[in-house]
């Protein structure tokens, strides 16, 4: 069971504890999830024609008294709320430059019981599980995070780089692949917008980059055009007509 689920479950059982002994409204974990998403619907901007970005850099901040409370909830509970950013994201299909990051801070103008929610939109080629050790006043940086992703101490040779399209999964195995509406494509892309051969993956040491083909309505990631080349981190999107594709780098479960 999430941190969440966990938390819904009992949230009725603490509603009616905080009436009964007449205690001051407290924050709620399933509050800030709900919050997030509202943030995502406000902040998001259509930058083109079937393409809206979105912010994926969350600060929330606590009043003196709540603080506390959410070092408690730690780094687990930023997790679960990064994992609701990519679902709502998903869901509305939303782009995001990099890497979703959700952080606790302190913030002493924060009525005890309130939070707040500062949102930017940030490209973060960095790998998204850089640990962030709690201290002074901001804690619990959560990132971006799917099973079996790599970590920053897992070698490059180890990683497994994925591409997920239209519902499934292929790997890439070959130093360079290309995708395209042609059958003689590696990948072939059901879509009228993508041209016959559009996008090719291209692997260059242990880092992997997209190049335009020359495809005649273009490629995106992380909603900005590929001109030339554009290297891809975990997570990025890849937008070839009206088929979005998510580049990955997975690792074996036996290598975690």
């Amino acid at each position: 069971m999430g941190f969440l689920e966990s938390l819904e479950k009992n949230i009725e059982k603490a509603v009616r504890a905080a009436f009964a002994t007449g205690s001051r409204k407290r924050v709620e974990a399933v509050e800030i999830a709900s919050a997030l998403r509202r943030e995502l619907d406000q902040e998001a901007f259509t930058i083109s024609a079937g393409r809206t970005m979105a912010p994926n850099v969350f600060v929330v901040e606590f009043s003196d008294e709540d603080f506390p409370r959410a070092q408690d909830w730690g780094t687990p509970l930023a997790e679960e709320l990064c994992d609701v950013v990519i679902k709502h994201a998903r869901s509305q299909a939303y782009t995001l430059q990099g890497a979703v990051k959700v952080s606790f801070t302190r913030n002493p103008e924060v009525e005890p019981g309130e939070f707040r929610i500062h949102s930017s939109a940030q490209r973060t080629p960095e790998s998204p599980n850089t640990p962030a050790t709690p201290s002074g006043h901001r804690i619990a940086r959560g990132h971006r995070r799917e099973e079996d992703e790599p970590t920053q101490a897992t070698p490059a040779q180890y990683w497994i780089p994925v591409l997920d399209v239209a519902g499934e999964r292929f790997s890439i195995n070959a130093d360079s692949i290309v995708l395209g509406r042609s059958a003689e494509a590696d990948i072939t892309v059901e879509d009228t917008g993508v041209s016959r051969k559009h996008l090719e993956i291209r692997r260059q040491g242990e880092h992997f980059v997209a190049v335009d083909l020359g495809s005649t309505n273009g490629s995106y990631v992380d909603g900005e055009r590929v001109i030339g080349r554009t290297e891809l981190v975990n997570g990025s999107v890849i937008t070839m007509g009206r088929t979005r594709i998510t580049f990955r780098l997975l690792t074996p479960k036996g290598n975690r």
